[in-house]
């Protein structure tokens, strides 16, 4: 690169309009108009252990479902003196499954759970628009424990992080710059099961007769 390289050659849209190889079509996209983050931490969230397993047991892994709003919760308001801004109030529920593992019979078992319902009241920028458009709220989660899990009653005690991205999308039509349809992807990989017989082809030929004296290392 040159020492002084051009400065309309760094400032170069790479969707240039006038590129012979991009063309202008209109595609229907879900368009985030709006966006913000926030989290939570949840303390002393408890899962019940079945009653057979008493305290022999092994705790495996927890793994967490996308958090969603829940139906029935979502109320929309508008704020005076803030046109195009709205109150938005709803519940997210965030439902887990953890598996432990019985000491005693070695029994993998799955016990499914759900953070307590999280409880959201923002402001979110929710433009004015024609009767028939509809814009949705939209929740993305990124939940994580904090700690490792305590055993206590007969229960699994953890304290839980969520992320939390809340979004203001709306069904538009954009106009955008396209190479043309995309390539014949590659061919897929057929999974081929591990075979013995090919292991065996493959390893080396062992010796047949004990080492003679004159083999072995006696020092």
């Amino acid at each position: 690169m040159p020492l002084n390289p051009d400065v309309n050659t760094l400032q170069q849209d790479p969707y240039d309009p006038y590129d012979p190889d991009l063309i202008p079509v209109c595609v229907i996209v879900d368009k985030v108009y709006f966006q913000c983050q926030q989290r939570e931490c949840i303390e002393d969230v408890r899962v019940k252990l079945p009653h057979d397993c008493g305290s022999e047991f092994e705790f495996l892994d927890i793994v967490f479902n996308p958090g969603k709003i829940i139906d029935g919760t979502l109320i929309i308001t508008d704020i005076p003196n803030r046109p195009n801004f709205r109150r938005v109030r709803f519940k997210i529920k965030v439902t887990f499954n953890v598996r432990i593992r019985n000491t005693t019979t070695g029994a993998i078992q799955n016990i499914t759970g759900a953070l307590p319902p999280i409880q959201k009241d923002v402001v979110l920028y929710i433009p004015d628009a024609r009767d028939e458009f509809t814009f949705k709220i939209v929740v993305e989660t990124f939940s994580q424990s904090l700690t490792e899990p305590i055993f206590d009653d007969n229960c699994l005690i953890f304290t839980i992080g969520v992320f939390i991205l809340i979004k203001v999308v709306g069904k538009v039509q954009l106009l955008i710059p396209e190479f043309g349809f995309c390539p014949a992807p590659p061919e897929c990989e057929d999974f081929q099961p591990d075979d013995v017989c090919d292991e065996f082809d493959g390893a080396d030929f062992p010796d047949f007769f004990p080492p003679q004296l004159d083999d072995m290392d006696l020092e």
